[in-house]
């Protein structure tokens, strides 16, 4: 009777087992087959598509494709150029200010927020609402509002403070800071945000143990708080480093990279050249030379999180 009975269950542990294994691979493989399609869609219109500009940067492309291998040939073209060297210099001057002032008053407005203000609920939203509109909306609104005809400096006139100008928008030498307010407002909230969950996440009794040891509210800050805060700057920094480098609709909506070319950055230059100039090659250079400023920033803190998971 024994033996008759485990005859009889063999068959059904073994149809068991493998419906038991073939649910765990169709468990294992679902999120891959349906994520597949899009992986291949990413695969094929990004890395494809930055291989293929990375192939025109070395053929002798104008207002279509071609296919000749130049070599580096475009590159020393493009550091001739003395409009590619004003974009650098004005990426340099936008990159510096914008990412500067964001950390910093990010930081100033983190810690305003920390100290249990009344009405915190209402001031996050208020700092936060401008990152949820585009650079597009962003520049459009700062164009209309420094206009020097329609403005802040019209509107001060109308008033009958007659001697007020703030023509920065119109001058040269000072448009690209304008760039640089707009890029701010915007953004320093999201900086905010970032230092404020920083901020939220140290623990309580590291600062009471450094006032009972006599540090007062500067020192703690200065050798404790900001210290700890260094996986939230490095976040910031390479956020706000890769859309400094993108800036592209920001620039077009405020300034549209004049007066001149005193607001142009490498991201008009590019579209410039490749769809106004018609020459592609250069316009895929700058594009190219664009992807390895933004790896330079990326790689690096990639590889610091990568290692220090490794050694958690």
């Amino acid at each position: 009777m024994t033996a008759t009975s485990n005859v009889t269950t063999e068959p059904v542990l073994r149809r068991s087992s493998g419906a038991t294994a073939l649910r765990r691979g169709l468990q294992d493989w679902l999120p891959r087959i349906v994520l597949a399609p899009s992986f291949a869609v990413i695969i094929l219109f990004v890395y494809g598509f930055i291989v293929f500009t990375a192939y025109l940067s070395m053929t002798s492309s104008t207002l279509l494709p071609r296919f000749d291998f130049i070599g580096l040939e475009n590159y020393v073209k493009l550091f001739k150029l003395p409009n590619w060297w004003i974009a650098l210099k004005n990426l340099a001057i936008f990159g510096s200010l914008y990412i500067g002032i964001c950390c910093a008053l990010g930081l100033f407005l983190a810690i305003l927020l920390d100290q249990k203000i009344r009405g915190e609920g209402i001031l996050r939203p208020i700092y936060l609402y401008p990152m949820a509109l585009s650079f597009i909306v962003t520049g459009t609104a700062w164009k209309w509002f420094l206009d020097p005809g329609i403005g802040l400096d019209q509107t001060m006139h109308a008033l009958g403070w007659a001697s007020f100008h703030f023509d920065w928008i119109k001058n040269r030498d000072m448009a690209i800071y304008t760039v640089v307010i707009a890029a701010v407002w915007q953004s320093s909230g999201f900086v905010m945000a970032m230092f404020l969950a920083g901020l939220r996440g140290i623990d309580t009794e590291i600062m009471r143990a450094a006032a009972i040891d006599g540090a007062g509210p500067w020192q703690l800050y200065r050798r404790i708080i900001i210290p700890m805060l260094r996986p939230a700057f490095l976040s910031a920094f390479v956020v706000l480093a890769h859309m400094a480098i993108k800036s592209y609709d920001l620039v077009i909506a405020l300034t549209n990279g004049g007066p001149g070319r005193a607001t142009e950055v490498p991201a008009t230059f590019m579209y410039s050249y490749t769809f106004t100039r018609s020459q592609m090659a250069i316009g895929a250079a700058s594009a190219v030379i664009m992807l390895m400023m933004v790896a330079s920033i990326i790689v690096p803190y990639l590889y610091s999180e990568l290692s220090a998971e490794r050694q958690q």
